[in-house]
């Protein structure tokens, strides 16, 4: 059994890990609440915009101008994992990186297809880097700020490697936002873009105007810019809510371990207790004795 001084140095121990997390757990909360609003503001807009796009590529499709609809015989993906610069968040950045090794192993690789990555957060650069796999390219610095003209720029080098001929299909991987407790792993394809179905249905005609080149040029790169910034917001808000229940599951952990180290620092002290008053017995007996 520990003596008396090891418990209690244990329950001073993790009595301030006890304040960390919970200290962590607040500030979560707080970034929490500004980057739910920024991907719920924004979350509408994105979609429709791309629900927009869709058709509209539908409708240019045949037009040699829309270079980011084309569909090309896939010999390179790009995977852009977004992750965080930070740990400390549960199974966040493990369980996207685990989706892009699953998405190349058992899907591109076995067909001769070559797949490189590219890292956005520290956690999944250090990962692909430690791993020795095709790191085209990783950004760390964005999340210090992001704001729209930030994450423009490195959508439109995205989206340069495709117009270019570098890779022939580029998917997103990313935790959506759902709430606090929350998030739901996505597997979104950002290029070549996504046609809806040719159903007259749901086939919305539009005018052009002032043409369908303006269209082209300035309409699809912006929304592919949008989605991708929804992409990070979606990640950061995601990020700060799994932080948040990560760090509140290990104070109420570290709760648990105080109250049980208590309990055996009494049964300890009550043992050396009843050790002492045996010997005082026990010598005043052989005195009388």
């Amino acid at each position: 059994m520990a003596n008396l001084k090891e418990i209690r140095v244990r329950i001073t121990s993790v009595n301030s890990t006890k304040q960390i997390t919970s200290a962590m757990k607040m500030v979560s909360a707080a970034k929490l609440r500004r980057a739910q609003d920024n991907i719920l503001q924004l979350r509408p807009y994105a979609t429709k915009l791309h629900e927009i796009l869709s058709n509209v590529s539908m409708n240019v499709d045949a037009s040699d101008d829309n270079i980011y609809a084309h569909k090309r015989e896939v010999h390179k993906v790009l995977i852009v994992l977004i992750t965080s610069n930070r740990g400390l968040c549960g199974g966040f950045n493990t369980s996207v990186i685990k989706k892009g090794l699953q998405l190349a192993n058992e899907v591109y690789t076995p067909k001769g297809i070559d797949v490189s990555y590219m890292a956005v957060g520290k956690k999944s650069r250090d990962f692909i880097k430690a791993k020795g796999l095709k790191l085209i390219n990783s950004n760390v610095t964005i999340f210090d700020d992001v704001s729209f003209s930030n994450v423009s720029s490195i959508a439109e080098e995205i989206m340069r490697y495709f117009t270019e001929g570098s890779f022939d299909k580029i998917e997103f991987i990313y935790n959506q936002f759902k709430n606090a407790a929350v998030q739901n792993l996505l597997v979104e394809q950002f290029l070549p873009i996504e046609v809806q179905e040719s159903d007259s249905k749901y086939r919305v005609d539009y005018i052009f105007e002032p043409n369908e080149d303006y269209i082209v040029k300035e309409l699809i790169p912006k929304s592919l810019k949008i989605q991708f910034y929804k992409a990070l917001l979606d990640s950061i808000a995601s990020e700060h809510g799994a932080r948040m229940t990560a760090m509140h599951k290990a104070t109420e952990n570290a709760t648990d371990l105080v109250r049980d180290l208590k309990l055996h620092y009494n049964k300890a002290r009550q043992a050396a207790i009843t050790k002492e008053i045996l010997e005082v017995v026990s010598g005043a007996e052989a005195l009388n004795g």
